[in-house]
């Protein structure tokens, strides 16, 4: 049975205006964003495939497409709908940051760097440049690495804040093995940091090492 020939309360469309997101079950919610099945398969089935082949939203949003088109059998117009749902995912979790307060506890912090860092596969450097009052001016990444390590050049991080007019600032990174501790390069690379901001007036905050589902202050360590 196609889902057009489900009865009307069991429809996911139909049971979100009438119930809310927040009653649909995750398959539900990812067969909405689909849209459709496949040939002799209705999109509740796919999305449940997904979610068990890829364990977890994670899974699915972090696949590639070479990846989702050969084990999913998805094209690259599901891909791109997929990859335009977890980008909005995390632009909404920025929105949600204490903009007008400021950033002031730092598992605000955290917890979007974590959005953003944790399912990359490789070592990204990212920073939030902050005013005065530690109210957000602008989030990027901004050095790409290995599996292992990233550059990360401190002049260039000097130029993007004074292009932001950035007060403070708050970088992070993350180790793709899933293990936030930080190394002797990243104790070094946040005091080389910290000097040369401070040539410009500009105070380094944090720096955030970001594992699974996990993140290590370095300030909190008494590192900054």
């Amino acid at each position: 049975m196609i889902i057009k020939e489900w009865p009307l309360t069991e429809r996911p469309r139909e049971r979100l205006m009438t119930l809310g997101a927040q009653q649909l079950s995750t398959a539900e919610l990812l067969a909405i964003v689909l849209g459709q099945g496949g040939q002799g398969c209705h999109v509740v089935d796919v999305a449940r495939q997904l979610l068990n082949q890829f364990d977890g939203l994670r899974g699915i949003f972090s696949a590639n497409l070479k990846t989702l088109c050969q084990i999913a059998h998805l094209g690259p117009a599901k891909y791109c709908q997929l990859q335009a749902t977890a980008e909005l995912g995390r632009r909404y979790l920025l929105e949600t940051l204490p903009q007008r307060q400021g950033i002031h506890h730092s598992r605000d912090a955290q917890r979007f760097m974590m959005a953003q860092l944790q399912d990359y596969q490789q070592e990204v450097f990212a920073a939030l440049f902050l005013d005065n009052k530690h109210r957000i001016i602008q989030f990027e990444k901004l050095f790409y690495g290995t599996i292992n390590y990233a550059n990360v050049y401190p002049r260039e991080v000097i130029k993007r804040a004074l292009h932001h007019n950035a007060a403070t600032l708050i970088v992070a990174h993350n180790h793709p093995s899933g293990v936030p501790e930080p190394s002797q390069d990243d104790q070094h690379i946040t005091r080389a940091l910290k000097k040369a901001l401070a040539l410009v007036d500009v105070t380094l905050l944090d720096h955030l090492v970001i594992g699974d589902c996990e993140a290590i202050s370095l300030a909190e360590r008494g590192w900054l």
